[in-house]
């Protein structure tokens, strides 16, 4: 059973609230404990200064060391009370017996709360306690006169309930401000949203997880090898098929990510691909002495290079898969030409038929027999590999087929080379050699191909030579690059796959050209041959 999975803005918007809730309430419960504290402190400070106030008036003190029939104590504290908005102004005399009360009823009688017993001994504090006027916060200050002797004192209350009220509505606020800072973080965290989202092209974490995974899978999946730095040329990614390449050349680094592609690749040069922002494609680099192929591209976004991505395979099983198509092309084409020139013949024998010339197409046949007799024993009596043999005699088929005459020579008996694959190198040797021979002498006349041959103490000699227009000495210096060609565009890969397949059994290729008179390709290549009893 699949979860529900929400949304990213739904999921943001949920836990960016959850964040600010959560450090309101905590904002919340220390402003609200600190605000009480401060009200209270404010209010008892309030108090003890009102009680000092009227302890050091002069009415005051008087009344109570001469009373008088007037009564002035209470007058005047009725009028501090009133300007200072406390609850009650009670001054006492030192039989802790009220002069003054905001009830008149009530002055005479002794004060209420049990609590002014210190402030009759001289001390000045604050308490809390109950009275006649309910419970409330009050400050005692006693009264001495200029002798030093104290005659009274006076206490000075505030209501418990104004104190709570004061905190009630400044928790009010903070509760205000507390709800629209919640506002806000909602419309913040919309807002983060929607930019988010807009960033990830409008996909959902699920989805870009299983992007990512399948990203994974593809890269890991693919033969060639794939290794990508950021701008720091730091690697970010190495696929399977890299690290396997790697290894055969001697580096064993597990995990690489992270690492800078100069510690894990001598010599890279993703980081002039970085720099340049040029692409370099089919390059050829060795590592540790293995040999790859590499495409180096760089990753540009809003037009800024921000990395570089570089994919290869072994120059190994490149070639060997280029080798294996060019084989097969010339071994088709051999026999293409081969059966091409033995139908015209057919269409030549069917007229004599039809004209019943039955005399001439005896000669024609005899004619035909003994030549391809004379042909194909004499190329296969000097070239013992059957293999080679029929793809030389292929090629004679294709070189009449094209108006030009091929020879062949064998100086020496050619024995059967002790590796298959020496037969496949020498077919794409030869078949290319001579490809590129009749390309060359397209426009001329008197077209000529010499193919000799020769084996002395284990060292097999090929030479193509032909009557073609002849190479430049410029040209010379390029013409086995792969791509370099003058004959148009997805061209010049026949004299790269000579040049390759030469240096792979370990040749030597030379060639010598004459403008307007002719080429000459020499190859000469260790060549171990098979024994046999005739």
């Amino acid at each position: 059973m699949n979860k529900s999975r929400y949304k990213l803005s739904t999921m943001i918007i949920f836990y960016v609230l959850l964040v600010v809730l959560f450090s309101l309430l905590i904002t919340d419960l220390l402003i609200s404990s600190n605000t009480s504290e401060n009200i209270r402190d404010q209010l008892e400070e309030k108090a003890l200064i009102v009680s000092r106030a009227v302890a050091e008036s002069n009415v005051v003190r008087q009344e109570l060391q001469n009373p008088t029939e007037e009564d002035l104590i209470q007058d005047y504290a009725m009028s501090i009370q009133e300007a200072s908005d406390v609850l009650f102004v009670v001054v006492m005399n030192m039989e802790g017996i009220r002069r003054s009360h905001p009830n008149p009823e009530r002055i005479g009688e002794s004060f209420v709360g049990g609590d002014e017993g210190r402030v009759l001994e001289g001390d000045e504090y604050i308490s809390t306690s109950e009275g006649t006027l309910g419970r409330s916060v009050r400050a005692f200050t006693p009264i001495f006169v200029d002798s030093g002797e104290q005659v009274g004192a006076v206490s000075v209350g505030i209501s418990l309930d104004a104190v709570n009220s004061s905190v009630r509505s400044s928790h009010y606020n903070v509760l205000i401000g507390s709800l629209i800072g919640a506002l806000v973080g909602v419309l913040g965290a919309f807002l983060l949203a929607r930019y988010i989202k807009r960033s990830l092209f409008g996909l959902e974490p699920a989805t870009i997880a299983r992007i990512h995974e399948e990203r994974n899978s593809m890269l890991h999946s693919v033969r060639e090898g794939i290794i990508a730095v950021d701008s720091e040329e730091r690697i970010t990614l190495v696929n399977k098929s890299a690290k396997n390449i790697f290894q055969k050349a001697g580096i064993g680094e597990d995990n690489p990510v992270g690492l800078p592609i100069s510690d894990y690749i001598p010599h890279s040069k993703l980081g002039r691909v970085l720099k340049s922002g040029e692409p370099e494609v089919d390059e050829e680099q060795v590592i540790n002495g293995s040999s790859i192929i590499v495409n180096r591209v760089p990753l540009i976004v809003n037009e800024e290079v921000v990395g570089a991505i570089s994919t290869f395979r072994d120059k190994t099983e490149v070639n060997q898969l280029a080798e294996q198509l060019t084989g097969v092309r010339l071994y088709a084409e051999s026999l293409r030409a081969q059966s091409h020139e033995f139908k015209n013949k057919l269409h030549v024998m069917l007229g004599m038929v039809e004209l019943e010339s039955i005399d001439q197409l005896k000669s024609y046949m005899r004619q035909l027999v003994n030549h391809q007799v004379d042909e194909t024993d004499s190329i296969t009596n000097q070239i013992k590999d059957p293999v080679l043999a029929g793809f030389v005699i292929g090629k004679l088929s294709y070189a009449r087929e094209q108006n030009i005459r091929l020879t062949v020579r064998c100086d020496t008996i050619i024995p059967i080379p002790n590796d298959d694959n020496v037969t496949h190198e020498l077919v794409t040797i030869i078949g290319n050699l001579i490809d590129n021979a009749v390309e060359s002498m397209d426009k001329e006349t008197g077209r000529r191909i010499d193919l000799t041959l020769s084996y002395i103490d284990e060292l097999l000699e090929l030479e193509v030579s032909d009557s073609g227009s002849g190479v430049s000495e410029k040209d010379l210096q390029t013409m086995f690059r792969k791509g370099v060609s003058s004959k148009g565009v997805d061209r010049g890969y026949g004299l790269h796959l000579v040049q390759t397949s030469v240096e792979s059994l370990g040749g030597s290729l030379e060639v010598q050209s004459t403008i307007n008179v002719g080429t000459t390709f020499s190859v000469i290549i260790p060549y171990d041959s098979e024994v046999k009893e005739v």
